[in-house]
């Protein structure tokens, strides 16, 4: 899926280990609060390796789609767009997102959940989209609201984050216009 943008947006590869990795560790604070398995599953480029052979079984299989967003000209995986908990027989899923600190404010992030909804309502025939975000996570309701998702309700103890009490998440979701 190419954009006009400086970023691209595309399947993990074996090359992205070491790429997928540094981001990671350079961004864990960042995302240890909200991508705790992913981040646990980076830390080092041998367990990118790994964890990026399963996504692409996941992404053969159809169970779960995950997408690098690059930057154009270094081919630096920036962050991460994922369709997961596909449910195809009421033809729904959620989608998740991660930028590197350095890449945020260049509204990659809308751009690419904004491709990726616009394929799962297209080739994946999915007719509902959700996002789920904390309260205290702006830049990522911002995400939501700019791709056109419509918050819906809060959800008690959605998500538990290492050493937390189990939060709160905000539910947004987008459905197909068909």
């Amino acid at each position: 899926m190419e954009g006009n943008q400086a970023f691209t947006l595309t399947q993990l590869n074996a090359d992205d280990a070491k790429s997928l990795s540094t981001l990671m560790v350079s961004n864990q604070d960042r995302f240890q609060r909200f991508f705790p398995m992913t981040l646990a599953q980076n830390l080092t480029e041998a367990a990118s390796q790994a964890f990026i052979l399963l996504k692409n079984v996941e992404f053969d299989l159809g169970t779960e789609l995950t997408f690098a967003i690059r930057e154009r000209t270094s081919d630096q995986v920036a962050g991460l767009v994922i369709l997961k908990n596909i449910d195809r027989t009421i033809r729904q899923a959620e989608i998740a997102y991660c930028i590197g600190a350095k890449y945020e404010g260049k509204g990659w992030t809308s751009n690419a959940v904004a491709q990726i909804a616009q394929r799962a309502f297209k080739t994946e025939k999915l007719k509902s989209l959700q996002i789920l975000v904390h309260v205290s996570n702006l830049a990522s309701i911002q995400v939501a609201k700019n791709c056109g998702f419509q918050f819906i309700k809060i959800i008690p103890e959605a998500h538990t984050s290492p050493n937390e009490n189990p939060l709160d998440m905000l539910l947004y979701e987008r459905h197909t216009h068909h």
